[in-house]
């Protein structure tokens, strides 16, 4: 027994598992703090106004991939150096920490430790590039495909259930103890099993390390501009830059226009979000599977990218909540498609011995897309509406969907060489 909790491959799941779960324990929450003067937990002080709120919400929304985009590809190297373990354990720390540093700036109202507390999370807790490279250690090449999907069911079941806690540990209806600290004091707990399970069942997986590696700080900021080089995926980096900050501009505030329009509470949130990730997890155990044997990645793409842009504005219809329902299934279906067919196509459009750099790349563009948006969006809500950033996704995802379809080209023949 001890010896199969000895294998990697589940620690790195457990950790992909608490990474989302922490990320979606903050949806519930935090449009509370900064956006909705209604509720108890709200921690602006008098004199700051509803509109003041939602440009810092948009702000703090964005310092923790700001970070992420600075550190995951430095993280990355320092594990080709000096270990998986030893780099994963840190990052896991700096997570527990942040958590901790979270609850107490809640409980002291100070918000520039909000700030802090994710951007610290940011910097050390990239560690999803680590543990692909962990997976890429110990699997064979005809499994490789198997183990990612793993780990991409991991970041389901973290996004399924992370806003449902969320909502529900910080409801005091439901025990009378609980609060906004709640939640992050429980990711913070779990974040310290992570970090024991590390030590105790986690094995080095890097066999050769680089010791003569030398680090480069600015690899992020490389990574982008070396993304113009790739001249048959240019368009596809494009694409999925505009969805991904689509998608950022609609998780940002999409919370406070549940609160804004339809009262939501917190616990409705979560239980709202997690629904969405029951779908998003079906799209991926049987949609994906089911059209992928029939439709090439690209001819998949063409539609699920203008079904997302349909679906995001359809969320701007509804009169009551329970109407979403309804509209949920088929956002979660073309989100889900969008998602996994275009990470898909990228490894598959370029030779196996880049593989590595081009995800890099790839990773350094996504992270960059879920760094602007927030931003942007605290000033679109300001200046106009909490729901005008839901506008604003939907177009910017239906300019990518136009700029695919009119100017992507299948690289047939790099795809024949990575068959061969």
């Amino acid at each position: 027994m001890l010896e199969k909790l000895r294998h990697p491959l589940l620690v790195i799941l457990f950790t992909v598992f608490v990474d989302l779960l922490g990320f979606g324990i903050l949806i519930p929450v935090i449009p509370l703090l900064l956006a909705d003067p209604s509720s108890s937990y709200y921690l602006l002080p008098k004199g700051f106004s509803v509109q003041q709120g939602y440009i810092m919400l948009g702000f703090l929304m964005a310092v923790f991939p700001i970070g992420q985009f600075i550190a995951t590809p430095i993280l990355g190297e320092l594990s080709d150096k000096f270990g998986r373990k030893r780099i994963l354990s840190l990052s896991l720390l700096g997570t527990c920490i942040s958590y901790l540093i979270f609850a107490f700036g809640i409980y002291t109202r100070s918000i520039p430790l909000l700030f802090f507390s994710r951007f610290f999370d940011g910097i050390t807790g990239g560690n999803i590039s680590v543990a692909q490279a962990s997976i890429a250690d110990i699997t064979l090449p005809q499994n490789r495909a198997k183990n990612f999907g793993l780990m991409g069911a991991a970041f389901g079941v973290g996004f399924i259930i992370g806003p449902y806690i969320g909502g529900k540990l910080s409801d005091p209806a439901i025990v009378s103890w609980f609060n906004a600290m709640t939640p992050f004091l429980f990711a913070a707990i779990l974040s310290f099993l992570n970090i024991m399970s590390v030590f105790l069942f986690f094995p080095e997986t890097l066999k050769v390390r680089q010791h003569d590696l030398k680090i480069r700080w600015t690899k992020s900021l490389n990574n982008i501009m070396h993304a113009y080089s790739f001249e048959k995926l240019r368009v596809l980096f494009f694409s999925n830059f505009l969805f991904q900050s689509g998608f950022s501009f609609f998780v940002t505030f999409f919370a406070v226009f549940l609160i804004t329009k339809f009262h939501f509470k917190q616990g409705n949130i979560g239980d709202f979000f997690a629904y969405i990730g029951i779908w998003v997890a079906f799209t991926q155990i049987v949609l994906t599977r089911k059209l992928g044997a029939k439709y090439t990645d690209w001819k998949i793409l063409r539609v699920s990218f203008f079904g997302c842009a349909i679906m995001i504005f359809s969320y701007l219809l509804p009169t009551h909540a329970w109407q979403f329902l309804f509209l949920i299934p088929f956002f979660a279906a073309f989100n889900g498609l969008t998602q996994a067919n275009s990470s898909a196509l990228v490894s598959k459009s370029v030779d196996r011995t880049i593989q590595g750099e081009v995800l890099g790349v790839n990773a350094s563009i996504q992270a960059l897309a879920q760094a602007i948006p927030p931003i942007l969006s605290g000033f679109i809500a300001a200046d106009l509406s909490p729901e005008a950033p839901i506008f604003v996704a939907s177009g910017v995802m239906f300019l990518a969907a136009v700029i695919f379809l009119l100017f992507y080209k299948p690289v047939v023949h790099i795809l024949h060489q990575n068959s061969a």
